[in-house]
């Protein structure tokens, strides 16, 4: 039988009139046989999230500070969700235990872990799912890292046990038995990883948005979805600032071949994003899958005669940066030229110490750092195919008065990067989705 698995993020678990979206998501297809569900979101722009509750809590402890104003916000937004679904259930035991636990200053991953562990209790009650404590079957290792395969052997076997149940997100246990969350994007990556030990079919994740869109819609008017991107296309729009799924949430289900949809819980029958391994279909006359980008970047420009013949330069630049701890972005050169792209927030404080690193160690005849850079990636597997790419994004940026400053393309031909100033940033983008995306 099919297996899909199902992550539903806080804005889609945020009160009880979204609980019952997801149980009717959930129910829609047999197939939906194992839910991770987020915290609760907020059900209002000046609403609190249930996790910035619980750090509020945790901190108010920490200072010798009385708790109870907060935890009674907390006890209520669950109990009204509860009350709303018309259950018999309670969660009085576990405030109780949690209240205590906060008390004693329990670590700041445990408070935090408590309110995707409460909601996991509530939708197991209401689906009529087993509840699985991700406490139980998510490990890390002694240094915090996440171990990967003890946890899938152990959750696999465990799942083989449920034909249906509810594994909350975020939160792991450490070797000692002490609750660890992940740093980022928590519940995306145990949705990932219950995925990958259930040898699911299909991993759904379920946001509120339909998928990803081809650029930031904070840039241009009413962009396309993508309906279809690829593991590598993903990385470079993500690295580009697109944020729909944390990066780190890939991994597990790339490694095992699993694909991602990307569904909308307030729009159910909207098709989402597909994200998949490899594909050679691309949309028809929309050559590029997506354009994004950031801003905050510098360039170290550095001259010298002939060195290209002058073996071990580049490393020798390099070694500066790595000497201060930078890393660098790209690295656009030619036979007299080099230019490092650093995030500009890296350089702080170490500008002269650079310079002089660099002067020390290649004896440039020319070195200056140039701040105010913007990048623009041009995403998509249809440009191999397809000549002329390169050319119509630089005749967009032209036609729309913008300089580019800098030109960057991958090995493989999946993207372009361009720098431009900040000023250009937005009318680049906007040039360059105009020109592909009909």
């Amino acid at each position: 039988m099919e297996v899909k698995v199902l992550k539903f993020g806080g804005s889609s678990l945020a009160d009880a009139l979204h609980f019952g979206r997801v149980a009717d998501i959930v129910k829609a297809e047999e197939s939906r046989r194992y839910v991770v569900p987020s915290a609760p979101g907020k059900r209002f722009k000046e609403d609190d999230k249930v996790t910035d509750l619980l750090y509020q809590c945790y901190d108010l402890s920490k200072r010798g500070e009385s708790i109870d104003a907060v935890f009674s916000r907390i006890k209520a937004r669950y109990n009204d969700i509860i009350r709303d679904l018309d259950l018999d259930f309670s969660l009085e035991d576990e405030f109780a235990k949690i209240y205590s636990a906060i008390q004693h200053l329990p670590g700041r991953d445990y408070v935090a872990s408590r309110g995707e562990y409460l909601s996991g209790l509530v939708l197991a009650n209401y689906l009529g799912f087993d509840f699985i404590d991700a406490a139980n079957v998510i490990f890390f290792k002694e240094n915090g890292t996440f171990d990967s395969e003890r946890t899938n052997v152990v959750l696999n076997a465990i799942l083989k046990q449920h034909s249906h149940a509810v594994v909350p997100g975020f939160y792991g246990s450490m070797p000692n038995g002490t609750i660890k969350t992940f740093s980022r994007g928590g519940s995306d990556i145990t949705g990932s990883i219950v995925a990958r030990a259930a040898g699911a079919d299909l991993y759904e994740n379920w946001t509120d948005v339909s998928g990803f869109l081809k650029a930031d819609p904070r840039c241009v008017d009413n962009p396309k979805p993508i309906k279809e991107i690829t593991y590598k296309e993903l990385r470079e729009l993500s690295y580009m600032g697109a944020t729909v799924l944390h990066e780190d949430a890939i991994f597990p289900v790339r490694f095992a071949g699993i694909p991602i949809n990307i569904r909308n819980t307030n729009a159910p029958e909207d098709p989402g994003t597909m994200i998949v391994s490899s594909a050679t279909y691309h949309d028809g006359d929309d050559v590029i899958t997506g354009v994004a980008g950031k801003v905050g970047f510098s360039i170290l420009n550095i001259e010298k005669d002939m060195m290209n013949s002058e073996i071990g330069f580049g490393r020798r630049v390099l070694e500066a940066l790595e000497n201060n701890g930078i890393s660098f972005e790209h690295l656009p050169s030619g036979i007299d030229t080099m230019s490092v792209v650093i995030s500009t927030k890296d350089l702080e404080g170490k500008r002269d110490k650079i310079i002089n690193d660099v002067c020390r160690l290649v004896e440039p005849e020319f070195i200056s750092i140039e701040d105010g850079l913007a990048l623009v990636a041009v995403v998509g597997r249809g440009m191999v195919s397809n000549k002329g790419t390169a050319s119509r994004v630089f005749s967009a940026c032209a036609a729309a008065s913008v300089n580019i400053k800098m030109i960057d393309q991958g090995s493989s031909e999946l993207n372009i990067i361009i720098g431009v100033s900040e000023d250009d940033y937005i009318p680049a983008l906007r040039a360059i989705y105009n020109e592909f995306v009909k």
